[in-house]
Parts: structure tokens; sequence; C-alpha cells
């Protein structure tokens, strides 16, 4: 089967711990679907306890188990939730990718006093202050959870870099610690050196920080055998730490772990590249610079030439290393990195990653179920906004998983409208698929001699009328105006 990811959560996911039993009732329609593989969102306890979304994580050993930050579950449920998620959706075969963030922590329980300096926030190269001696939380002794599953203790030695100081102004300060007054080598200058993200930036270079998190990677695959990692912010992170994170973690938990990893650089395909390179390609990658192309092609209209969508794009140059996406957590409206795809394109680009053989396809749990949710911006004003499930993504979804196989050929002659073949193979009927950002079109394409005298149904349901197949194996398949057409021939 062809697989299939699915980000099972976004930023404004519903809370009061429902999502993991959500999954677990939603196991065989994902499984019906062709769904092979479900991201979850970090499972552990995060600074804001019931509410924490996971990326601000605080104990990582804390499934919702404990009773920290004002909650035992996360918002997502306890850890009995969890884990019964996680075998329902293995009963149908679906694996699991589970989201790990190791480049920061936060909500320490006591203040520690250290030297730092203040560096500036636009080049974090740049020391701005003489060494200083500031207060902050870097003292993590998780007395929820005392010394179970495991008594490591974090402490300012184990962090290169704070942006909290008690009694003073926010900032970034670097910490000077024994492991070096340089931030850790990334593989780019962006803000001189991009290491520090937020909350204490864990210090990758000290050993006992690599040896604990080594063992909690072995300790969460024995709790949950998962079967793969999604990565989280990368481009904050020691390429180094994660070769050997990841080779260890294979190592000892005797599974070959997928990886995909979050270097969101839209446009900067080389970057992705360069990071392939220096992991030795031990994971692979969202491709960012696709999803861009996305965006862009859905607010140009009628002016982006399709046949420039996939134009410096990972899934073009590197198919193997490559994870393809329509949108995730923060791509979403007011999210940072904000980059949506307008609602009428997104059928167009769900067919363009599901139905062609490059890429390892996610999808995006509000364009599957759609979501409403109510946001609150810094002045307390509510924004509501909605994200419509996307019209006939069941029917890609349906058709990646019985028709998109066999050989591809391309007719990506004109501007506005986009065809392909997949030919099939000795399981499966192919598939001829056509997309227009303009007018209706009819595209003749041929799908294949031992289809000839076969009636195609479109199965979107854009059209009742069939195509039929010539002697020649070629057909004339239409499309509607700004929208996508799949047809199949009848068994």
């Amino acid at each position: 089967m062809n697989p299939t990811m699915i980000q099972f959560f976004h930023w404004y996911s519903e809370g009061n711990g429902k999502l993991w039993k959500e999954a677990e009732q939603q196991a065989r329609y994902l499984a019906k679907l062709g769904i092979t593989s479900v991201w979850f969102p970090p499972a552990y306890k995060g600074t804001n306890g019931g509410y924490s979304t996971g990326y601000d994580a605080y104990d990582l050993y804390d499934l919702g188990e404990f009773d920290q930050k004002g909650t035992i579950p996360t918002k997502y449920g306890h850890k009995n939730d969890y884990l019964k998620a996680i075998k329902a959706l293995k009963k149908q075969n679906i694996e699991i990718i589970v989201d790990i963030v190791l480049g920061h922590k936060a909500g320490g329980d006591e203040l520690e006093k250290f030297k730092v300096v203040k560096v500036d926030e636009d080049n974090r190269e740049k020391v701005i202050s003489d060494v200083i001696e500031i207060e902050s939380y870097t003292k993590f002794t998780f007395p929820g959870r005392g010394k179970k599953y495991s008594d490591f203790e974090w402490n300012f030695t184990c962090f290169s870099g704070v942006d909290y100081a008690e009694g003073m102004e926010s900032h970034i300060y670097k910490i000077q610690s024994e492991y070096g007054d340089d931030w850790e080598e990334m593989i780019h200058d962006e803000k001189g050196n991009y290491d520090f993200l937020m909350y204490n930036d864990i210090e990758h270079r000290n050993p006992f920080v690599r040896e604990e998190l080594n063992h909690w990677a072995k300790w969460y695959f024995d709790q949950t055998d998962f079967d793969g990692v999604r990565l989280d912010a990368l481009k904050h992170i020691s390429f180094d730490f994660y070769k050997e994170w990841l080779t260890l973690l294979r190592s000892n938990s005797g599974k070959n772990i997928f990886a995909v990893g979050e270097y969101w650089a839209p446009g900067y395909l080389h970057l992705l590249q360069k990071y392939i390179e220096v992991t030795e390609g031990c994971m692979s990658l969202f491709d960012s610079s696709l999803q861009n192309n996305f965006h862009n092609a859905s607010k140009e209209g009628s002016s982006y030439d399709l046949r420039r969508i996939f134009d410096e794009t990972l899934t073009q140059v590197d198919p193997m290393h490559a994870v393809s996406l329509v949108a995730n957590h923060d791509t979403q409206p007011l999210q940072d990195l904000e980059a949506p795809v307008e609602s009428w394109f997104k059928p167009l680009a769900y067919a363009l990653i599901l139905l062609r053989k490059d890429g390892y396809p996610c999808v995006f749990y509000p364009d599957l179920y759609g979501a409403h949710y109510v946001d609150q911006d810094w002045g307390g004003h509510d924004q509501e906004i909605f994200m419509p499930k996307v019209d006939g993504i069941e029917e890609l979804l349906k058709a990646r998983k019985d028709h998109a196989y066999g050989e591809q050929q391309d007719y990506f002659e004109d501007a506005n409208c986009l065809g392909w073949i997949r030919k099939g193979d000795d399981q499966h009927i192919g598939c001829a698929v056509v997309l227009s950002n303009k007018d209706a079109y009819n595209k003749p394409m041929e799908i294949g001699k031992h289809y000839a005298g076969k009636k195609c149904k479109d199965v979107l349901k854009r059209f009742k009328e069939k195509v039929i197949i010539d002697e020649n194996g070629w057909g004339n398949f239409p499309v509607p105006a700004g929208n996508v057409s799949v047809w199949v021939p009848e068994s």
C-alpha cells in the first residue's frame, strides 16, 4: 500500500483530554482511507499543564501520569488513553510517529544563580553586555514524579541560554559554560546563530544531557513501541546530536525507526539539501519549499504557472527524503510561520502530493475533519477561525490507496492545466488526473491500450458523464475551472 501520514492534531486542537480517545475511535476509519501512519503531538507534560500543546516541554517522562503543573492528564488525555489509542491504531496496521521536542525545556522548578552575557536578538553572535549574574528557573526536580523512571535533575549546566532572568527584562542570555562560550554549530548564519529559540535552550554538548536524552528515547520506545519520530525545530539543534541520537535509538530499539525532521526554510531548498548531507541521510525532511509553492499558487490564482509547482522543492530533487504537505500546525492562521493555502486550491495541492509517485504525503487533521476555533489576540479580542474540510479529500485518499500505482506519464505542457497518468500495476487499476487553476479544460492523455474500450468515471463526482478510452489507449479527460478531476477505468 502507498504510505500516507496524517498529522492527527492542530495548533488549536480541542483540549479536555479528548484527542487520544478520538484517535482510538477513528482508527478503523483512517485505515479505510489508506492512512498508514499517524503523527501524534508531543505527549508529555508541558509547563502550561492541561493547556499545553507539548512544545513547551517540562517533563518528558510524564505522559499524563503524574500530578504536575496543575494536572495529571496532558491536554490530550491520560497516559492510559494514549497507550490505548496506539494499540487501536496498530491493530489497524497504522504506524505511530511521535513528536520529539529536545531543543528546549520550560517551567523549571527552582531558581539558580549563574553567569551570563546578553546577546543581540538579531545577531546572537554579538555580545552586548559584560558578564553578569542572573537567577533563572533552570533547576528541574520534577517533584510530582520524583525519581520514577529517571533520577536525572536538570540544572543550569544543562542549558546554553535562557530568555528569563528574575527581576530583569526579558532578553536572550548566553550562559557562561564549561562547554564553550559559543553557541552550538548550525548549518546557516540566520540571526548570526539560531541555536537559541525559546525558554531554556538545551546544551547538547553536555555529555550527561546526551546520555539522559538517549536513556529517555529508549524508555519512551519501551512504553509505546512507536515506529517513527517527528523531530521538532531542527534549525535550532546541533545536527551532530540527532545523528548520534537516531543511531542509538535504532540500535537500542532493534527497529529501523523512521525519522522526519522539521527544518522550516521555505524557498531555501539548498538548506534542506545541506542538512540531509551533514546528517548523512539519517532522516527525511518536510518539504517546506513545496508547501510555500502551494501557498503562492493559491494566492496568485490563474496567473501562477502550474508547470513551476515542483520547482526548487525537495520532492523534485530528493523524493526519497521528502515528506510533502499542504498545511501543518505552524502554517495555520495566527502562527509565526503562517502560510495558509487557499481553500479553492487545496484539492489541487492534495492531488499533487497524494496521486503522484514522489514524496511521502502528510494530510493535516483540519483538512480531513474540518476545524472551528476561537483564538484570543494579545489585546484580548476573540478571533474566530474556520478551516473547512477539503472538498473531495476522502476520495483523493482512497484514490491514492487503490489507484496511484505504476508508471507515471506527465502532461505538463499547459501553464494553467496539468495532467498525469498512473498506469497501474498487476494488483491495481490506474488513474488519470487533471487539474486547472483557470478555465475548464479537456486534456487528451494516454492511459494505455490495455484500457481500450473501457469507460472511466470521475471518482470526485465532478462529472456524471464517462470518458471512453479509444483503441490506442487515449482519452479526453475534462476538468472544471479551478478544480481537479480523477478518472478511473471501470473494472
